[in-house]
């Protein structure tokens, strides 16, 4: 078990309980901050029926319902969800109307004005703007207003947005098996570069999302908040992880070198940090000598990838702004889909993909004109 201290950072991800909605004033006062455009969450549309009086058990059970419901989308999503309704709340009442209930007319012309360059807000593009619709459709639900988004006044709109303004997806560059040595190379020998290193081998290696990374706990049911375990064998390491596809697992075999061994740096790691239960990725002093409790955040994974592209010099014919645009953590999993000299079935797999044309998506280099139908046809 590592060493923990009180000295070390303190997981600030749990907030104080919501207050309990339990009077006529509580609930319009619920209807407000909803109106105003709050987060669903905060504001107590999870609450009791009005003609049921509250009790212990019964309160206790709102609030277990209120976890199990904040736990149906990322962190992340919620987040947008949130600045999304916010948005749309602010836009209508610049415009003489309240968001609710929500006007499959007003979302039309709303999406309209999202794709329009007029004015001093520059048009966002369609994935902006179909991510924006859920984020209405998930926010009117919450609130009891549910959003019909095959309404001809939304529909429409949409399909002629995207028949005018669609445009091939932005991607993010790959990172590929050079850059990835390149990357840890730049990382220093402490316990912080080992724990690095290994995020970057076992992110690579297993084609993980980043909130894959750092969800990892070292077995099954450690903390609360886990995300997957690892199994660690004989020939490789087994991940198994609460994907947003499901649960799946991830086989990660031993390299042909200890020193880019995406297992062997895990088992290092672990080794060093004195981690035996609980999250695999946790904070460290700023000396590097010490490892704390606390759970890293997938903003780091984010983070450590753009420092180690600027310092290894990876697209160094580009000014830096560009680069830092250019990676992201996606970058690992369009690496392994671009790399792997494998049958694409495998690479699908890895990935978690539900088809391989997803998975064709993160291939930013292949063999093509490898089947030339030209030919086959006698041409």
């Amino acid at each position: 078990m590592r060493n923990l201290t009180n000295s070390g950072p303190k997981n600030s991800d749990t907030g104080a309980p919501e207050a309990e909605i339990s009077s006529s004033a509580s609930q319009e006062a619920t209807t407000e901050a909803q109106l105003e455009g709050g987060d669903a969450q905060s504001s107590g549309e999870i609450i009791l029926p009005a003609h049921v009086a509250g009790s212990g058990s019964l309160d206790s059970l709102v609030e277990t319902a209120k976890d199990y419901a904040r736990s149906a989308a990322s962190e992340n999503t919620l987040k947008a969800y949130k600045a999304d309704w916010a948005h749309f709340a602010r836009w209508c009442r610049m415009r003489g109307s309240e968001p609710l209930p929500p006007s499959p007319e007003f979302i039309g012309l709303y999406l309209a004005d999202l794709a329009s360059s007029e004015g001093s807000s520059p048009a966002l593009s369609v994935s902006t703007i179909e991510r924006r619709l859920s984020g209405l459709a998930w926010n009117a639900a919450q609130r009891g207003f549910p959003l019909d988004r095959k309404n001809r006044h939304i529909a429409t709109v949409l399909a002629g947005i995207k028949r005018q303004h669609a445009r091939p997806p932005v991607q993010k560059e790959a990172i590929l098996p050079e850059d990835i040595l390149a990357l840890v190379a730049t990382l220093p020998f402490d316990l912080r570069g080992l724990r690095d290193r290994t995020i970057l081998l076992l992110g690579y290696a297993g084609g993980l999302r980043r909130s894959e990374i750092v969800s990892l706990d070292v077995g099954k049911d450690d903390t609360p908040d886990s995300g997957g375990w690892t199994d660690i064998l004989e020939d490789g390491a087994v991940l198994t992880l609460n994907a947003k596809t499901g649960w799946r697992e991830v086989e990660i075999g031993r390299g042909s070198s200890e020193a880019t061994c995406p297992v062997h740096a895990l088992e290092e790691w672990l080794h060093f940090a004195k981690i035996d239960f609980g999250p695999v990725f946790v904070r460290t002093s700023r000396d590097g000598k010490r490892a704390f409790d606390a759970r890293l955040s997938d903003k780091h994974v984010a983070r450590l990838i753009k420092t180690t592209v600027l310092k290894s010099g990876i697209r160094a014919d580009l000014p830096e702004a560009d680069r830092l645009a250019l990676f992201s953590g996606h970058s690992l999993r369009a690496g392994l889909a671009s790399s792997a000299e494998v049958d694409e079935r495998h690479v699908q797999k890895q990935l978690g993909h539900a088809s391989a044309e997803m998975t064709r998506r993160y291939q930013r280099r292949r063999d093509r004109f490898k089947v030339n139908l030209t030919k086959a046809v006698g041409l």
